[in-house]
C-alpha cells in the first residue's frame, strides 16, 4: 500500500473521531455535560470548544492548511492532557489518549505530505526532493 494512502487512512480515522467529538460538544447531550462537570469545566464552554475542535479539524483535512491544523490540534490535545492530569484520571486510558491521537495526527500527515517528511530528512535527501 502506498504511503499516501496509508496516511489518508490514518488521518481519516482521527478526523472521524474528532468530528464526532466536536459535534457532540455542539449538541451538548447529557453525557457531554456530565463529562465537562467531572473535568471541572463550565458548561458554557462546551460549544466554543466544539467550534475550535471542528475548525482545527477542517484545517487539518485541507492539504494546503494541514500543517496549521495539526499544530492547532496538538495544542488542543495538550490542553486535554493537562485537564485529565489535573483531576487525576488514569494515565494510559485518559491522560495519554490525546497523546495517542496526536501521534496519529502527525503520523498520518507525515505519510501523506512530502513537506512534512522533508523536515525530518537530511539536507542531501531534501535536495533530491526538489
Amino acid at each position: 500500500m502506498q504511503t499516501t494512502t496509508m496516511g489518508r487512512m490514518m488521518s481519516g480515522v482521527v478526523v472521524a473521531f474528532l468530528v464526532f467529538d466536536g459535534v457532540l460538544k455542539l449538541c451538548k447531550p447529557a453525557v457531554v455535560m456530565e463529562a465537562a462537570a467531572k473535568l471541572g469545566l463550565p458548561q458554557q464552554i462546551t460549544v466554543p470548544l466544539g467550534l475550535i475542535l471542528l475548525a482545527s479539524t477542517v484545517l487539518y483535512t485541507v492539504p494546503r492548511t494541514a500543517i496549521l491544523g495539526a499544530i492547532l490540534l496538538t495544542g488542543y490535545l495538550g490542553g486535554a492532557v493537562c485537564t485529565h492530569l489535573r483531576i487525576g484520571d488514569p494515565l494510559f486510558s485518559h491522560v495519554l489518549f490525546p497523546t495517542y491521537l496526536g501521534a496519529l495526527i502527525w503520523g498520518g500527515l507525515w505519510l501523506r505530505d512530502p513537506r512534512v517528511r522533508a523536515l525530518f530528512t537530511t539536507p542531501s535527501v531534501r535536495q533530491d526532493m526538489l
